[in-house]
């Protein structure tokens, strides 16, 4: 790693925004402004074949002290293209030339830490089983990646068994060491099956999608956490509250979308402010779950 530059001149805060997405991300440009960006340069349809150049404005139009006081967020909606441009950024830089990164398409590394940092404040996840229910889309492929990495045991549920070994291959070969087992989820016979001895159920399904009926859910008598991510009506888990945040609903803790959120808020926007802190920061998730943690722990 090299050493981060300390800045000698005050220069404004300068954030470049790369989003896949035709049009940027305005929730990711609200979130930059209100982390006192003081300046905000977005471009849609990014490709990784576009990116030296934008990279280059970044890193030739300040000296190496001053580097810190501009960096690169890479958005959009589809997580595999922003893991693209995130590589693309990081090949472009050499030697002192560059600056800090944060990628989080959409929204998936920090709301994923923020579900597994929620979760893990009733359990120990490295004595866990966790249900992942719908872990193939960009959020669920991100906390099974946060659940590997803590040491849990982990169900990825999906309607569709071979999508879910898919996800189940791609943990292991970032954590060779991990369990991870790919399971169908489409009928509530399944469901039974899945939660028995889970103490952990994470929903990351799409919106109005309910993943997990409040019948199927109280028998399963090892829950100790349900976190539901979906925010729009009907719930992913019925009888979780979109408000939850740790509310205890029949001897369980329960996190709804919102209750999330307020986490997820909360590391987003202290990660776009330590991207100035220094000039060599790669937020990824992994990098923006230890941050989660560091904030909780202050704050608790």
């Amino acid at each position: 790693m090299t050493t981060p530059q300390k800045s000698s001149t005050v220069r404004p805060r300068v954030l470049l925004q790369l989003d896949s997405d035709q049009h940027p991300s305005v929730f990711d440009a609200v979130v930059a402004v209100d982390s006192k960006v003081d300046h905000l340069l977005r471009h849609g349809s990014v490709s990784p074949d576009q990116v030296q150049e934008m990279v280059h404005g970044t890193i030739f139009t300040r000296g190496p002290k001053e580097l810190m006081n501009t960096a690169i967020f890479v958005g959009g909606s589809d997580v595999v293209q922003g893991e693209a441009l995130l590589q693309a950024v990081q090949q472009t830089f050499f030697g002192p030339m560059r600056v800090s990164v944060m990628m989080d398409s959409n929204g998936s590394n920090t709301t994923a830490a923020a579900a597994v940092l929620a979760a893990e404040r009733h359990v120990n996840l490295g004595d866990s089983r966790v249900a992942l229910l719908a872990g193939t889309g960009p959020v669920g492929r991100r906390v099974a990646w946060l659940l590997a990495s803590q040491g849990a045991e982990i169900q990825v549920g999906s309607r569709s068994l071979r999508r879910a070994q898919e996800v189940c291959e791609s943990v292991r070969l970032r954590f060779p060491d991990c369990v991870v087992l790919p399971v169908e989820t489409g009928t509530n016979d399944a469901l039974v099956q899945v939660l028995d001895e889970s103490a952990v159920v994470i929903a990351a399904g799409s919106p109005a999608i309910r993943l997990l009926p409040e019948s199927v859910r109280l028998q399963a008598k090892q829950l100790q956490v349900v976190v539901d991510l979906n925010a729009v009506p009907p719930q992913g888990i019925e009888g979780v509250d979109v408000m939850d945040q740790g509310v205890e609903r029949d001897g369980i803790a329960c996190y709804g979308a919102i209750g999330v959120g307020a986490y997820k808020m909360k590391i987003h926007k202290i990660a776009i402010g330590r991207l100035f802190e220094r000039n060599d920061l790669v937020l990824d998730a992994e990098e923006i779950y230890a941050l989660g943690a560091e904030i909780l722990s202050s704050n608790a």
